[in-house]
This record gives C-alpha cells, structure tokens and sequence, in this order.
C-alpha cells in the first residue's frame, strides 16, 4: 500500500521535466561583431521613489563584441561588450560598452568632466574606493553636466559632487540592474 503514491509523485515529476527543446543555442545569449546601434527610448514610470531629476529610459540588453552607437551620453543601458568594467575610480575614461556592461550588473557610473575641480574628483575617488558597485571616470567631450550619475535605465545630471542627489541616487539604485549580484 505504500507504494501506491509513487506513481502519481513520478508523474508529475517527469511531466515538469519534459515539454523543452534541448538544444544548445536555447536561452544562450548571441554574441555579435557587426556594429551596433542602442535603441533610445524615455519613459517616466518606476515603481521606485523619484529623485528630482533622474530621467528613466527604456534599454536593450546583449552582447556585442563590435563598438556601439549610443543615444545617450553617457550610456544608460543597451547593447554592451562581453566583458564588465571593474568598478573603481579611474583617471581615463573607460569604454562605454564595458561599463554598459558594469550597468547590467547593478553598478552605477558617474562620470565627471576632466576640468572638475580636484576636491570634487578626490570626493568621487573616495565614494569609489568605499562601495562595491560604484564605477567613477571621467568623460573626455559633450558631457551634458560636470557630474553625471547613472545606472542601468537611469540617468541624473549634477552641477556638482556636493549635491545630496548624488549619494541618494548611488543608494537607492545600486544593484538594481537586470543581472543583480553579479560581478563588478
């Protein structure tokens, strides 16, 4: 008689094992070579509190080995290069695709123009010296703010490292890429 639920039990067992192709190119991500160009999209909606003037985007994920045209500067999110930026504090600017990539996994990018004074580019070295998921460099031309702080689908420009906004944006959305917990 105990034996009588093993059927049932294997039944569904099998059942939920079934029903899917095995091949190996099911749910891998493609990896191009041809030039790419991000798809710009704006939305305002979130589901987050706001911060006063943080714009949302609508972004694309994927990989792509060849450079990518972005709509948006810095880049917001989109097509991105295999391999991420490690966050940190960098005196060159670094490639978009990678720290696209650095995006999609919950790290927020500010960049800063070249001529920020040298207190400001020292407060942005130690705010990336003391997070995990912060990645800071600087943004050679047509920065469209002297501080710009993103993250993956957002995007606030600073008129300087001292506002409150900067801080409050690096918490309440670091880590919220679509490939949270992963690598930075």
């Amino acid at each position: 008689m105990p034996r009588r639920w093993v059927v049932p039990v294997l039944a569904v067992l099998l059942s939920a094992c079934g029903g899917g192709d095995d091949s190996p190119t099911e749910g891998a991500q493609r990896t191009s070579t041809t030039a790419v160009t991000a798809r710009a999209s704006t939305t305002t909606s979130s589901t987050r509190p706001q911060i006063e003037g943080v714009q949302t985007f609508a972004v694309d994920a994927g990989h792509s080995d060849a450079p990518v045209t972005y709509p948006h500067v810095p880049p917001v999110g989109g097509i991105h290069n295999p391999v991420w930026q490690q966050c940190g504090f960098y005196d060159q600017p670094v490639p978009n695709e990678k720290a696209v990539h650095s995006l999609e996994h919950g790290a927020i990018w500010i960049t800063h123009r070249p001529d920020l004074p040298a207190d400001q580019i020292q407060s942005l070295s130690t705010l990336a010296r003391s997070r995990n998921l912060v990645l800071v460099s600087p943004w050679e031309n047509g920065l469209p703010a002297p501080v710009v702080v993103t993250g993956w689908g957002r995007q606030l420009r600073l008129e300087s490292v001292s506002d409150p906004r900067l801080l409050e944006f690096v918490r309440l959305y670091a880590n919220q890429g679509p490939e949270i917990n992963a690598p930075c």
